[in-house]
């Protein structure tokens, strides 16, 4: 990796007057090997504190605690057959314990440390875009808050409330771009306009940085790794992981998980409303977090085993059954344990969209009480509460019956509809379908495009980790604040 001597000189000098470590992959994966005076920092911090304390709580192993929480073993979520109507286990990992509530904080973080370390963005000078359909750019903000720089946040206009409210609060600049969650194309014109008359800012594309699959590669696939270790039983098997594409970096946890797990099936899950990998398809919908319209350039189609579409009215409608009174009573009628229906908030949106795509996958493939399905829990319903409130305006008063239709419609009938087994021919037109996004538009070359075919490229794409970790030791020395722990 290049690295630019005097930007990283002015970057040290910035850190060390601020006090500031980096955290290596290798201690997002493991806090065990923090050192311990940071630690005792933690217990005076809040989680979603503006402390850049806070950046050694970019890991899946955050206590659940909004203040003052260290490390334990994950958090998760284990859905029964009462309320999945299937015999294998689910699993999600809850993301609501990363600040700012949800796991793109470490995607982001995954973006812009291989920069910050060799030099290649100037927190002192430069100001950080972060192109997203939410949680992104809320986590890019967040990292740039910790570091004392200025962050650009792009996302559609039509997203939720909180999230232009949190990126105003915490100093971002925001820019709004026409149209819903799908509308990636029109945030990608407002990158070409940046590049072209904002020459301080650099752009970190999380749909083209491969920073972000590699951080989920060891953090997120390590972790869920890990759950199953722990939770498995001798003839348990890890038969699948189930992952909304979005940007591309979540699904990531797959590739790792195939090297432990070779007979694992990688499922990529999108919005009916726009089955671009279903049909090359395209159309607004309202499944916020997982974007569309386009292939990514970081997604490994090569390794994608099936394609699920999910409706998101079905999101919708299970988001009222899942927080509303009377869906949780009605849950409890049906033989759902009282204890999971009050952690059903932990499901934001597009985790609403994983489980049911994890329940149309453990239907396809017949799977039974042997086999483990993993999927995440990106965000909570903490980041939704004006969406669930517009649902509450829009629609009739959520009683019994209107549980009992959500219930039947959306859950017990769940089906293998809008689902397709991906033969090798598939996933080859899958990945020729990001010339059209990344060569004709983002001026990618073709060379580029067809080494992502190549196995060869994406094992060696997520071994540049050791190398990060070894210049983050290395910047961290420089600052100075390494000495006084």
């Amino acid at each position: 990796m290049e690295v630019n001597e005097k930007v990283l000189a002015r970057t040290a000098k910035l850190l060390g007057e601020r006090g500031i470590l980096i955290p290596t992959f290798a201690q997002m994966r493991d806090p065990a090997s923090i050192p311990q005076k940071i630690k005792d920092r933690l217990r005076q911090v809040g989680l979603w504190d503006v402390d850049p304390v806070n950046l050694f709580r970019i890991t899946w192993k955050n206590e659940p605690k909004e203040q003052g929480g260290l490390f334990g073993n994950g958090n998760w979520l284990e859905f029964p057959p009462a309320l999945t109507g299937v015999p294998a286990r689910i699993i999600g990992l809850v993301g609501k314990w990363f600040p700012t509530g949800a796991h793109k904080v470490g995607a982001a973080f995954g973006c812009l440390v291989p920069k910050l370390v060799s030099g290649q963005f100037d927190p002192t000078k430069q100001k950080a875009v972060w192109p997203s359909t939410g949680n992104f750019c809320r986590g890019g903000a967040f990292d740039c808050a910790l570091l004392g720089c200025q962050a650009v946040g792009i996302l559609p206009e039509e997203m939720s409330r909180e999230r232009f409210e949190w990126l105003k609060e915490i100093g971002a600049e925001v820019i709004a771009t026409p149209g819903c969650e799908s509308n990636v194309k029109e945030i990608f014109d407002m990158c070409w306009e940046i590049r072209r008359t904002r020459p301080d800012c650099v752009i970190f594309n999380q749909f083209e940085e491969f920073g972000n699959p590699i951080w989920h590669y060891h953090t997120t696939g390590g972790m869920v790794h890990e759950i199953f270790e722990r939770v498995a039983g001798p003839q348990d098997r890890l038969i699948a992981y189930v992952s909304a594409t979005g940007s591309a970096g979540t699904i990531a946890a797959g590739d790792f998980l195939r090297t432990r797990h070779p007979e694992v099936r990688l499922a990529a899950v999108e919005a009916l409303q726009c089955p671009t990998l279903l049909q090359c398809g395209f159309g607004g919908h309202r499944i916020e977090g997982i974007g569309d319209k386009h292939v990514p350039w970081i997604h490994n189609v090569r390794n994608t085993d099936l394609v699920v579409a999910i409706d998101d009215a079905q999101c919708l409608g299970l988001m009222r059954l899942f927080n509303e009174p009377i869906g949780h009573d009605f849950l409890v009628a049906e033989g759902v344990d009282d204890a999971l229906c009050d952690e059903l908030s932990l499901l934001g949106i597009s985790s609403i969209c994983n489980l049911v795509a994890a329940i149309k996958t453990a239907k396809h493939f017949e799977m039974g009480p042997r086999d483990v399905l993993f999927t995440c829990l990106t965000d909570s319903m903490q980041l939704y509460a004006s969406r669930l409130e517009e649902e509450q305006a829009r629609t009739a008063p959520f009683d019994r019956v209107t549980a009992a239709r959500t219930y039947g419609r959306y859950l017990e009938a769940i089906e293998t509809d809008h689902l397709r087994e991906l033969s090798y021919t598939d996933r080859k037109a899958i990945h020729n379908l990001k010339y059209f996004t990344w060569v004709e538009q983002q001026q990618r070359d073709v060379a580029e495009l067809n080494r992502l075919w190549d196995p060869d490229f994406w094992t060696e794409t997520f071994a540049q980790v050791d190398e990060w970790d070894r210049l983050i030791e290395s910047l961290n020395e420089r600052t100075g604040v390494v000495a006084a722990l």
